[in-house]
């Protein structure tokens, strides 16, 4: 029930950054789907390796609430930079998207690798 709390509750801080006139909609949710991409990996490697680790990286959850923080004062405060219809929060939400993407990647290929490890490959046999 944790995870379908926590699912839900990042799905409601991207939905309501979306419907603000401070980030798209479209970005919004592209940083939810990103965060439960590293979330679900987390959880299968907990359950396939038996290890859990939270972070990824150097960066961890509480490293990424702190950012949220400051972006959210950074908007607060008036801080206005924009390229083309893009906001601060929707310069910020693409870049950390992407490297969430590529987090998520990289560490699922090394679970992959691991786990190819610990199979065993079965001896070759010819056909008859």
């Amino acid at each position: 029930i944790d995870h379908l709390a926590d699912a839900l509750s990042t799905g409601l801080v991207g939905l309501g950054l979306g419907l603000t006139g401070h980030m798209h909609l479209v970005v919004g949710l592209v940083i939810v789907i990103a965060y439960l991409a590293l979330s679900i990996n987390t959880y299968l490697e907990t359950q396939a390796l038996g290890t859990f680790k939270l972070g990824y990286g150097r960066l961890g959850p509480t490293e990424a609430r702190l950012g949220v923080i400051a972006l959210l004062a950074l908007t607060a405060v008036g801080v206005d930079v924009s390229v083309g219809s893009l906001s601060l929060l929707d310069l910020v939400g693409i870049g950390v998207s992407g490297a969430m993407a590529i987090a998520v990647s990289v560490r699922a290929v090394g679970n992959l690798r691991v786990l190819a490890l610990r199979e065993p490959v079965p001896p070759y046999t010819p056909a008859p």
